[in-house]
């Protein structure tokens, strides 16, 4: 009997199919909520769809209902919406029975001051705007060619598999991935430790220390975006030491991690932009610069091969150079035969002067005059020493008469004197070989200094040094007469020499005229 009454009465129930059920649902909703009034916030906004139709949501603190305005009616509102605007909408509520929702289709729009979300954000950035979180001051510079870049999102999304095909793409580099969960509950907090667990990384661990952090997410409702709001997400993002490039959203959408991020970007795309330079722009670059580096060594090169060749042209000859050396080394030549003999002419002469001089009656008379002189003297040299013995005898009488009552006493003074004078010669011989060897030392440099500074080091490189008769050194050839008698000063010796022909001096030349060649003297006889 039971079983035959629950048969029965599922017998009794209409049976609807599911279009049945949805339309019947439908027609019951407009005509109950045919004309309404709903005051609401605006989000997930785009803009109208390619079809003209507008596609967004209406929400309060507890509440979201699905928004459609038709394209008739979006262009008769008298002003456009935007995202997180506050409206009252007027229009009928009705189902979509493909998917089983209730949407409000949308008749007319009427702005209702700011939404409440946008009210939270404008009021949570101010209050961190206060606090220096969004200075420019503190912002630091990206690295322009990072070795690790550490990225901060969903590992599942499109997102990742767009910054890293664009960070391959430009320059290949290491990167690291922290996942998070980048919408509902929970995902500002993951953010937040994201961020700081790669600051707290260290240089030379086992996982690398990134250089640069992107924090990215797609785009969204303004709901879907909340968890970048976050105010301990943009505290993170402010104290990373490390720099952070924020690319939440589509370029339209900001959030507060926005502001505290060294930089925006506009899409995630746009942060791997960011992030690296182009390797193949820099390749070029590199090549570009090496080939004008190795233009401008060419050119330098070049230059001072041409400096080098204008030296080399302004240098005089080697000819030249040792073309007024020879010049007077051959009048030298030429003049030190004549001066030989004149020289050995006075000497001859002067020796016939002094044995003119040398006769044995002058020597006699000289001895005899010697010998009386040193008899005289020595006679004067006896009587003084006579005296001398006298007056030496009679002080030594009376000091022998003064020191007969005083032996003991003279003897301790005499031991005393002795000691101290022992003493005192000690100390003088070796103060006085102390100061001959300082006195040698300075003696030995002194004589190294007159050595190095002696210009007979340059006599012995060939050169040689004219005198006059009184041993005066001719500085010219202006200074040297004909006839004058000189002496030749070599390294190793001197030798004697006339002034040949040629008047006062050298005969002087014109300006461009050559020297005339040197006459080869003749040999002459030494007497």
């Amino acid at each position: 009997m039971s079983n035959l009454f629950d048969a029965d009465s599922a017998t009794n129930l209409y049976e609807y199919s599911v279009s049945e059920l949805s339309g019947s649902i439908k027609r019951t909703v407009e005509n109950a909520f045919d004309h309404v009034r709903l005051r609401g916030e605006i989000s997930g906004y785009r803009g109208p769809h390619s079809s003209g139709h507008a596609y967004f949501s209406l929400k309060d603190d507890r509440a979201r209902i699905d928004a459609v305005i038709w394209k008739g009616n979006f262009s008769k509102l008298r002003f456009r919406p935007e995202e997180g605007m506050e409206v009252i909408a007027t229009g009928k509520v009705t189902t979509f029975p493909g998917s089983s929702k209730y949407q409000i289709v949308i008749e007319n729009l009427e702005p209702a001051g700011a939404g409440a979300l946008m009210a939270l954000i404008e009021e949570r950035k101010r209050k961190l705007a206060a606090e220096g979180l969004f200075d420019e001051g503190r912002k630091q510079l990206l690295p322009y060619m990072p070795k690790v870049i550490g990225v901060v999102t969903s590992p599942t999304g499109a997102v990742i598999r767009d910054i890293l095909h664009r960070i391959s793409d430009r320059f290949p580099v290491h990167v690291i991935v922290w996942p998070v969960k980048v919408q509902g509950e929970g995902s500002g907090d993951e953010v937040a430790n994201a961020i700081r667990g790669f600051n707290a990384l260290e240089d030379g661990g086992a996982i690398a220390r990134p250089d640069l952090l992107i924090v990215a997410r797609g785009g969204g409702s303004l709901e879907d975006l909340w968890s970048f709001n976050d105010e301990a997400v943009v505290r993170a993002a402010a104290e990373s030491e490390i720099p952070l490039i924020s690319a939440v959203g589509h370029e339209t959408d900001w959030t507060l991690i926005d502001y505290a991020a060294d930089v925006r970007a506009p899409t995630p795309t746009g942060a791997a932009e960011m992030a690296v330079p182009v390797k193949a722009d820099l390749e070029a670059q590199v090549a570009t610069l090496s080939a004008r580096l190795k233009a401008a060594v060419t050119r330098q090169m070049e230059t001072n091969r041409q400096s080098v060749r204008a030296l080399v042209r302004a240098l005089p000859s080697l000819d030249q150079l040792l073309a007024l050396p020879q010049q007077r080394l051959d009048r030298a030549a030429s003049s030190l035969g004549r001066g030989l003999e004149l020289n050995t002419l006075n000497k001859r002469r002067a020796f016939d002067a002094a044995a003119g001089k040398l006769r044995p009656d002058m020597l006699a008379n000289r001895i005899a005059e010697r010998r009386q002189m040193l008899d005289q003297r020595m006679a004067r040299a006896e009587r003084s020493v006579e005296r001398l013995v006298d007056r030496s005898r009679s002080r030594v009488n009376r000091a022998d008469a003064a020191l007969a009552g005083l032996p003991g006493r003279l003897a301790h003074e005499i031991g005393r004197s002795g000691d101290r004078l022992k003493g005192l010669a000690l100390r003088a011989d070796t103060a006085l070989a102390t100061r001959l060897s300082r006195e040698r030392s300075a003696l030995a440099a002194h004589e190294r200094i007159l050595l190095s500074l002696s210009y007979k080091n340059v006599l012995k490189r060939g050169y040689a040094v004219i005198r006059d008769e009184a041993d005066a050194v001719l500085p010219s050839v202006g200074a040297i007469s004909e006839g004058q008698a000189l002496s030749i000063e070599f390294a190793d010796g001197r030798v004697s020499a006339i002034a040949g022909d040629g008047g006062h001096g050298a005969a002087r030349l014109k300006k461009g005229e050559k020297p005339a060649p040197a006459k080869k003297p003749e040999q002459g006889s030494l007497f």
